[in-house]
């Protein structure tokens, strides 16, 4: 069925979309980075690069610390890795023999400066640095038991939740490992966390796995943690190995430990959205190659939703893989059919209301030649409220396109997500408020169709991971929050700060 036709901006989910919001793609909250080095080394460089290997997962600040012997060294601040970390200011921070990096977009609080990570923290027993990825689901009942006990937080972060958590731990606790260990226990939800004492560089994954998190070593013997494998070779050290949920690593002068006393206590239930669109195509998490992965959604996609068409494109940047496998699987030829302006970051601002209308084709451009007269396959990762989706077609439209039929290498999404992805508003998902054919209409395309859920978790080499489905309505595999969004400490902060200004 025939469905050029776009409904008009106020059908979209009952309302206008709000001038400015970003629809394009949701964001997953951080990207962690540790390094240990036996002897004195520029550790911050090889921080730097490697969270600029994954400012892919953080857009909004960044930050590094570095501990020369106990002595910490840090600068954080909003904006991407290269604005915030200049030449002189990367350098100084000196040597050192740990260094722990951060990139943020925030899932729980805002982007003011105050959250920007590492979190530094000062206790009587040393000092500590903490750089997290993912979302607590417990967050909200450990804050307030912690403010009832004297507690000041400085941030609206749960991040600063685990630091607290831990600290206390730690002034019971032999050691800093066995602080954080008792600190698993107390803890719900989402955490990837590299952390370090003033001797030691410790590496932790939540029992479920939800977010990556791996190992590598450099030429010297050093170890690398980080939220993805791309980062490891941009440093580059040589991939060791995944750090399995549940599990704690622990890298100082005697070597490297583990504790996996939590391994195995809970189902693993990794982010299926890692492989769909938040982890670079570069990367190979718990065995499995992300480039595959979105390769066979396409393919899925094919055998799922088959089409008469002449051409599959995909929208960049990863659309572009799942197309590929669309391609091959129907025998569809592939086709570049949208170049992408490179030079478009964060900090680029719409002046007027038309040009913020008009971002998509300042962002993306359709290439006439490919598209104009042919009935297209268009592949993109997902649909979220339908907005930007829209615009996208309409310059496949202007550009000649005779059909466009839109096939997406993920499920609708119907659910909010509490493990660190920025969906936090079920009734502003486009797929809760119309049918498949509806969104059609809305979007202006020919035909859709949609991954499954049966096939979604099929996506891995690996045949025994697990994922976590809940935003396509797979289950939760933990409690979820019963109260309060993402930015639910966001008050208390504004209420203690007009009451120092009185």
């Amino acid at each position: 069925m025939r469905t050029n036709r776009t409904l008009p901006a106020d059908r979209l989910n009952g309302e206008a979309a709000p001038a400015g919001i970003k629809h394009r793609h949701l964001h997953e909250e951080c990207g962690v980075f540790g390094v240990y080095s036996e002897t004195p080394a520029d550790v911050a460089s090889l921080a730097y690069y490697g969270l600029y290997a994954l400012q892919h997962r953080g857009q909004e600040s960044a930050g590094i610390v570095v501990n020369d012997d106990g002595l910490f060294t840090s600068y954080r601040d909003v904006g991407l890795v290269s604005e915030v970390f200049p030449p002189q200011r990367l350098a100084s921070l000196g040597t050192g023999n740990i260094a722990v990096g951060h990139v943020r977009y925030g899932t729980t609080g805002s982007d003011n400066k105050r959250n920007v990570q590492p979190i530094l923290v000062n206790h009587y027993k040393g000092r500590m640095a903490l750089a997290h990825n993912g979302n607590l689901t417990n967050s909200h009942e450990l804050r307030s038991e912690l403010e009832s006990q004297g507690s000041i937080f400085h941030t609206t972060t749960d991040s600063e939740v685990i630091a607290y958590i831990i600290v206390q731990e730690r002034l019971r606790a032999s050691s800093i490992e066995e602080a954080v260990a008792a600190a698993m226990d107390r803890i719900v939800g989402a955490y990837s966390l590299v952390i370090s004492s003033p001797s030691k560089l410790i590496a932790v994954r939540d029992p479920n796995g939800f977010r990556p998190l791996c190992m590598g070593r450099l030429k010297d013997g050093s170890v690398v943690f980080a939220s993805e494998s791309s980062a490891l070779d941009a440093v580059g050290a040589r991939f060791e190995r995944d750090i399995l949920p549940g599990e704690i690593v622990v890298a100082d002068r005697t070597g490297v430990k583990s504790d996996k006393r939590r391994c195995g206590k809970a189902p693993k239930k990794l982010c299926v959205f890692e492989f769909i669109y938040f982890a670079r195509p570069d990367s190979v998490i718990d065995g499995s190659s992300v480039h595959t992965a979105r390769q066979r959604a396409g393919a899925f996609l094919a055998l799922e939703h088959p089409v008469q068409a002449d051409i599959v494109v995909g929208v960049p940047d990863s659309g572009l893989d799942a197309a590929l496998g669309y391609s091959r699987q129907s025998g569809i030829p592939y086709g570049m059919g949208f170049i992408k302006n490179k030079y478009i970051g964060r900090t680029f601002i719409s002046p007027t209301q038309t040009m913020r209308e008009n971002e998509v084709g300042i962002k993306l451009n359709p290439v006439r030649s490919v598209v104009e007269g042919k009935r297209v396959v268009l592949i993109d990762d997902s649909i979220v409220r339908g907005t930007t989706c829209r615009r996208t077609i309409d310059l496949l439209r202007k550009a000649g396109a005779r059909e466009i039929h839109m096939r997406v290498s993920a499920p609708p999404f119907v659910a909010p997500c509490y493990y660190g992805t920025d969906i936090d508003d079920p009734t502003k998902l486009i797929a809760n408020n119309h049918s498949v054919e509806e969104i059609a209409q809305i979007i202006g395309v020919d035909s859709l169709g949609y991954l499954s859920l049966s096939d979604v978790v099929k996506l891995a080499d690996n045949t025994e991971s697990g994922f976590c489905t809940a935003c396509f309505g797979g289950g939760y595999p933990t409690s979820i929050p019963q109260s309060g969004g993402k930015d639910r400490f966001e008050c208390k902060i504004s209420e203690r700060e007009k009451h120092e200004d009185a």
